[in-house]
């Protein structure tokens, strides 16, 4: 080679010519730092259904879920509690003979009391892995699906507000556990019967089984729970308990979509079925 001579850029079948060098790179998928293809994918198939069913899964929750947070009645049926509306912080909650009525907030809150509580498991899912993937896909085309540019200018990830709230994920687990625990006792409840005797099983028990059941696969299914089990070990051969922990959360992480929109569904049809008692429409079918 000439002393002087500079290496040609290496052009593929494309058409690319590699990096502009004067390109930053901050300018989004459609620069020179993208491949001279004319196209904006080469997806033949059916790519969009998977973000557009998410995309309107989503929504019917929100709407839903919004609808009867906001609606202040028919949450309660004994010995059934709305999942929405438990534990019950203010003091305008319907009373719950032996349920979670804690009403730390005053005379003063008048709106509805899910407003308060529904926050913690909502945000749980707003910062959620999947969750974040699903509404990034679904809603703003952040990417729309694999190998499909998106189509904004500019990427600047979760690095700046709002999206940089993603970050207290783990605190929400917390959060999200405790809520869970309630869940939980508001499902022993469900062994009495609308005289509040115990020994007694009814079809909204059944519910209320499935949901804390999916309720708590989904939590314990978190990223944030897999690193608190088996995190920050440098030799698991020395911590055998939490080794077996992390893989059996492991193994419940693999199904996290999955639990994500199971645990959604259930919330939803507990809260749902609660309802349906609660204007009368049907009486809790009594096992024994």
């Amino acid at each position: 080679m000439a002393t002087g001579t500079q290496p040609q850029p290496n052009t593929s079948s494309t058409g690319s010519t590699g990096p502009d060098p004067g390109t930053t790179g901050t300018g989004g998928v459609s620069t020179g730092t993208r491949a001279a293809i004319a196209e904006r994918h080469l997806r033949t198939d059916r790519w969009w259904l998977a973000p557009a069913v998410t995309a309107l899964g989503l929504f019917l929750f929100v709407v839903y879920s919004t609808w009867r947070a906001f609606a202040n009645a028919d949450y309660y049926e004994a010995p059934y509690v709305s999942p929405f509306y438990s534990p019950c912080l203010a003091d305008n909650c319907a009373e719950m003979r032996g349920g979670p009525n804690w009403a730390l907030f005053g005379e003063w809150w008048g709106i509805s009391p899910a407003l308060i509580v529904l926050i913690f498991p909502l945000g749980f899912r707003l910062t959620c892995y999947y969750y974040r993937k699903a509404y990034y896909r679904g809603f703003w085309a952040s990417p729309p699906a694999c190998a499909v540019a998106e189509p904004h200018k500019s990427y600047s990830g979760e690095t700046r507000f709002p999206l940089i709230l993603q970050n207290i994920h783990r605190y929400f687990f917390y959060a999200a556990v405790l809520v869970a625990l309630i869940l939980s006792w508001d499902t022993l409840l469900g062994f009495r019967n609308a005289d509040y005797e115990w020994g007694h099983m009814g079809l909204g028990t059944v519910v209320f089984l499935i949901n804390i059941a999916l309720i708590w696969a989904y939590t314990l299914s978190c990223h944030s729970c897999r690193h608190i089990v088996g995190g920050r070990l440098k030799h698991f051969s020395k911590h055998p308990v939490r080794y077996r922990m992390w893989g059996m959360v492991g193994k419940l992480n693999g199904r996290h979509m999955e639990l994500a929109w199971a645990s959604l569904i259930s919330v939803a049809a507990a809260d749902f079925y609660v309802y349906l008692l609660a204007i009368g429409a049907f009486t809790d079918p009594q096992l024994f």
